[in-house]
């Protein structure tokens, strides 16, 4: 089938605006799901789904070759309260792309789709392709791309369709958020109290305040430590037992989240409980020829602190996708039409220079 590629991008934009006017909040995403398979179908493209996951392997899959996964995701936070448009509005305005989802990460997902239909019939490929379009990404559900990743060939190398301004982001920072308590002993305020936790806390956070780690990464800096919460007490003449806090490290890729929880847990002045430790941080060879194609074309590299799909990858991956980060998750969310199409002309000359 020989297609205009004109046609494939025209159709990848109103496909997005189909997206955009589709609610698709995390484990919601059945009805964009949907129409992503027509999307593929509509070019002869065979799609497979498992829960709301569409995927589909190239035409031309040779289990001797390596494999190339492109993936981004169909759902979305919900809006926030500061909109003034319709979240569901899909329209253009003075070139922008208004919708809930429009930037992220919808606009990576179409332009990577329709990177798939441009090469899914190309014979003589270096790589085999599998488009992933997957669901659960902004709560790291049990149904996104972790539960597919199991069913699908080995991946060798991957690109993640998340807003980089088409910039590859070579590394992204892993999370990992403990919960800590500080102890103390409980009485009547009214009493004698030489270990008030309230006080106690005092010094332990002044400890996370001070504390760093040595390693420092090329790509991603330093790992970085936050306490973002910090609750104790429910009445005002009692001492409480304990103040509870959250803290939010963001590791960088010269530690493992198990490596990060064994320091922690052993030299902070406090009891801490990890939540999850799944979330680590994801890299690619700089010098690996993926990464060589986009410097070809003038694009950038950089370190990325926010999270993706990139995650859940034990692969060497890249981050790449048109649109803005700064966007994601904002009030009256867009992206530029443009950002769009040239998206997917990059993404297709940096790949036929991968993948030739």
């Amino acid at each position: 089938m020989n297609i205009d590629q004109n046609i494939v991008t025209e159709k990848a934009i109103d496909l997005l605006k189909k997206l955009i006017s589709t609610p698709s909040f995390s484990g919601e995403e059945d009805k964009t799901g949907d129409a992503i398979e027509v999307f593929l179908q509509g070019f002869g493209v065979k799609t497979h789904r498992q829960y709301n996951n569409i995927y589909a392997f190239n035409k031309h899959f040779d289990e001797r070759k390596p494999t190339l996964l492109l993936n981004s995701h169909h759902d979305t936070v919900k809006p926030n309260s500061a909109y003034t448009k319709d979240p569901f509005d899909a329209h253009v305005e003075e070139g922008k792309l208004y919708g809930l989802g429009s930037n992220d990460a919808g606009g990576c997902l179409v332009s990577l789709l329709a990177t798939f239909v441009h090469f899914y019939e190309k014979e003589g490929l270096s790589h085999n392709i599998i488009m992933a379009a997957t669901g659960e990404e902004e709560d790291a559900g049990e149904k996104s791309i972790r539960a597919l990743l199991p069913i699908l060939p080995d991946i060798d190398v991957a690109i993640v369709g998340e807003p980089t301004l088409m910039d590859l982001a070579i590394a992204e920072k892993g999370l990992v958020v403990f919960d800590g308590v500080v102890e103390g002993t409980p009485s009547h305020a009214a009493h004698p109290n030489d270990n008030n936790c309230i006080y106690n806390a005092i010094e332990t956070l002044q400890w996370f305040r001070d504390y760093s780690f040595e390693k420092v990464s090329e790509a991603l800096g330093e790992v970085k430590l936050t306490v973002t919460q910090i609750n104790a007490g429910k009445q005002h003449n009692v001492v409480p037992a304990q103040v509870d806090l959250v803290i939010d490290v963001r590791v960088n890729d010269c530690y493992s989240n198990q490596e990060i929880a064994d320091i922690l847990q052993k030299e902070a002045p406090c009891k801490l409980t990890p939540r999850s430790l799944r979330l680590n941080s994801s890299c690619i060879d700089p010098d690996h020829q993926l990464v060589k194609s986009g410097l070809t074309l003038g694009r950038k590299t950089y370190g990325s602190p926010t999270l993706s799909d990139q995650a859940a990858l034990t692969c060497q991956s890249v981050k790449l996708g048109p649109g803005d980060s700064t966007r994601s998750h904002s009030a009256n969310e867009f992206i530029f039409v443009r950002e769009i199409e040239e998206g997917i002309d990059i993404y297709i000359k940096i790949l036929t220079g991968f993948l030739q």
